[in-house]
C-alpha cells in the first residue's frame, strides 16, 4: 500500500490541475493585494496655502484690487468645488490683507467650517501694538503663526529688533516668509538667530521658472534656508513663476523637475510642504494641474515622501488642527 501510495503521488500533474493550481494562486495574490490596497488609509491633503476674502462685504477689500479676476468673493467652499486631481481635506489659510481685523475675519469664518484647519495671519513686527495683537489673537487655536515679507525680515534684522520673532516662538506659533529668489538668505540668517522659531519659506523663492538652468543665486539662497532645521519650504506657486516666461504655461513634469528637484534636495522629504496659492494660482493653470505637477513628483520620491509632503511637514511646521467633521465637509 505504501509503494502503491508513493508512485500515486509521483504522477505528473495534468495540465488542467496545473491551470487550477495557478488561478487559485493567482486569486490568492490579487485578494491579498486588494486587502493591502484596503489598509492604506485615504491620502490627507492639506492646502497649506490659500487666500479667502469677501470684496461685497460693506468694509470691502484691501486686497485684491478691483477690475482683476481675483476680485470676487472666495470662500472655503468654493475651493471644495473645484475640480481637484486628488481631493483636498483641510487647508491652512495665509491672510494677505494688512487690516489687523481682518485675522479675526477669517478666525470668524473658520469657526463653523472645520474644512480650515489653521490661520496664518498678517501682523507687523516691529511695531508697539504687535505683542497685544499676537497675544489676543493666539488664544484662538486655529491662529497659527503670520507672514511677513522679506524686506521687512531684513529691516529688522538690521535694526536687530528681533524680539517680535522671539514672541512668536514662545506663542509657539510659526512665521511665513514671502519674498523674491533672494529672500531664502534672509530666512537663512533670521533662521540663525532665532533658531527657536518655526520659519516657512512660501512659493521656493518666487523664483522664475524658465527653461534655462535654475540660477545659481537662487540655488545658493535654497540650500542656505534648508541649512537651518527649523526652515521648511512651500513647494508653491510653480505654475505663476512659469506664467511669467510664457502662459499658457507648459505642461510637461520634466518642465519644473530642475527647480522642484533644488529644493527637495535641499530640504529633504520632511520639510516641503504643500500649497496651492489658490486663487492667484489661476493666473497660470488649474487647481488640479497645479495639484498633479507637485504630487506626482513627490509620488515619484517615494510613497512615504508623498504623505509627508501632503500633511505630516505642515503639522510639524503650522502644528494645524485637526477639527472634528472636518472630512464630512
Amino acid at each position: 500500500m505504501n509503494q502503491i501510495s508513493e508512485s500515486r503521488m509521483e504522477l505528473p500533474v495534468t495540465r488542467r490541475e496545473w491551470i487550477k493550481v495557478s488561478a487559485a494562486f493567482a486569486a490568492a495574490i490579487s485578494t491579498q493585494d486588494l486587502l493591502a490596497a484596503k489598509m492604506d488609509p485615504p491620502l490627507e491633503i492639506i492646502d497649506c496655502h490659500t487666500h479667502f476674502y469677501d470684496p461685497s462685504r460693506a468694509e470691502g477689500v484691501p486686497w485684491p484690487a478691483k477690475n482683476t479676476s481675483l476680485y470676487r468673493t472666495v470662500l472655503p467652499q468654493n475651493l471644495r468645488e473645484l475640480p481637484q486631481y486628488r481631493p483636498v481635506t483641510g487647508t491652512v489659510v495665509v491672510e494677505a490683507s494688512p487690516w489687523v481685523e481682518d485675522n479675526q475675519w477669517l478666525l470668524d469664518l473658520a469657526k463653523d467650517d472645520p474644512f480650515v484647519v489653521g490661520i496664518v495671519g498678517n501682523l507687523n513686527p516691529g511695531v508697539p501694538e504687535f505683542a497685544e495683537h499676537a497675544n489676543r489673537l493666539a488664544k484662538n487655536p486655529l491662529f497659527r503663526g503670520i507672514r511677513v515679507s522679506s524686506n521687512r525680515v531684513n529691516e529688522l534684522l538690521m535694526t536687530g529688533e528681533l524680539d517680535d520673532f522671539r514672541r512668536l516662538a514662545d506663542l509657539d506659533l510659526s512665521l511665513d516668509v514671502n519674498g523674491g529668489p533672494d529672500s531664502p538668505q534672509s530666512v537663512a540668517m533670521l533662521a540663525q538667530k532665532v533658531p527657536q522659531l518655526r520659519i516657512v519659506q512660501n512659493h521656493i523663492g518666487n523664483v522664475v521658472i524658465s527653461a534655462d538652468a535654475p540660477p545659481e543665486d537662487w540655488v545658493s539662497a535654497i540650500q542656505a534656508a534648508a541649512a537651518c532645521p527649523n526652515v521648511f519650504c512651500k513647494i508653491s506657486a510653480l505654475v505663476e513663476g512659469a506664467a511669467r516666461v510664457q502662459n499658457p504655461v507648459p505642461t510637461e513634469p520634466d518642465y519644473y523637475r530642475p527647480y522642484i528637484d533644488v529644493v527637495w534636495n535641499a530640504f529633504g522629504e520632511d520639510r516641503v510642504i504643500y500649497g496651492s496659492n489658490w486663487p492667484v494660482s489661476e493666473r497660470g493653470s488649474s487647481y488640479a494641474f497645479l495639484q498633479q505637477l507637485s504630487m506626482d513628483y513627490a509620488s515619484s520620491r517615494s510613497k512615504s515622501a508623498l504623505v509627508k509632503f501632503c500633511s505630516v511637514n505642515a503639522s510639524k511646521a503650522y502644528k494645524w488642527v485637526d477639527r472634528p467633521g472636518r472630512k464630512a465637509t
